[in-house]
């Protein structure tokens, strides 16, 4: 589905990859809304862009269903907001929890259900759901986050087939580490051990190829980080023995400290 000339609605709109994302959404001469907590930034970038702003707490079920009644006329969502949720699972209160849950996973949910019904009235849309690597791995403190993203990856392969006969295409696009702009940047958190990071710009270019060519899922990553994945998703077990086998990385308690914040 080509965006041009469509309402596109981004979630997440003022972190790294977001604005990367609003910028070439915009270029590509969409109709776009941004959304996103911070009212201030939001502002600002719309006011760049010439966009629409609409400020929303994504983690509260009510302002994301205000969102999507202000937002009739989307023909494309761009799922792209989310929290690091990195740590150990004991350390986090009952209410971190759940914030968690509703902005990685709950809120991409319930705004497919809320716009998809005016995409399949008008027999095109598109649902693009930006997920991560940590969707087909698991990695050592990161039990919360993990769960959100293996949720999202498979809620999207199956609204997949529930929605293509109506016209309605649904992508995921995973990134794996991202440099320079991403949540480790924005937590100032240290790159894990050996990580190759993918830039902003390679992201958005994977989402907007997905929605064009409706690609059920475009990974964004080096080819090693790639294979391994694809190893954990067949044989976890022999993923966590070979992962297992390295020394220790000292820069997880770094990245857990830094993100800590923001639970």
């Amino acid at each position: 589905m080509q965006i041009a000339g469509e309402t596109v609605l981004l979630t997440g709109a003022t972190g790294g990859v977001g604005r990367v994302l609003a910028r070439r959404v915009t270029e590509a001469g969409a109709d776009l809304i941004v959304t996103g907590r911070d009212a201030d930034a939001l502002r600002e970038l719309a006011e760049e862009l010439g966009a629409r702003w609409i400020p929303a707490d994504v983690s509260d079920p009510q302002q994301v269903a205000e969102l999507a009644e202000r937002c009739p006329d989307v023909r494309v969502l761009l799922a792209n907001a989310a929290l690091p949720a990195s740590g150990d699972l004991l350390e986090y209160a009952p209410e971190q929890v759940a914030r968690a849950l509703e902005v990685n996973l709950g809120s991409a949910v319930l705004l497919a259900r809320l716009l998809a019904p005016a995409m399949v009235d008008a027999g095109r849309g598109h649902l693009a759901f930006v997920g991560s690597m940590s969707g087909k791995a698991a990695t050592p403190y990161s039990s919360l986050y993990t769960a959100t993203k293996f949720g999202l990856r498979g809620f999207a392969h199956a609204l997949r087939l529930d929605l293509g006969a109506a016209g309605v295409g649904v992508s995921l696009t995973q990134p794996g580490f991202v440099g320079g702009a991403g949540m480790f940047a924005r937590t100032g958190a240290p790159l894990p051990r050996g990580a190759r990071p993918v830039t902003p710009d390679q992201v958005a270019s994977a989402v907007l190829r997905a929605v064009a060519e409706n690609r059920a899922e475009i990974n964004v990553a080096p080819l090693g980080l790639r294979v391994r994945c694809a190893l954990a998703v067949q044989f976890p077990s022999v993923a966590a023995w070979l992962a297992g086998r390295g020394a220790p990385d000292p820069s997880t308690e770094q990245i857990v400290a830094a993100q800590r914040s923001s639970r």
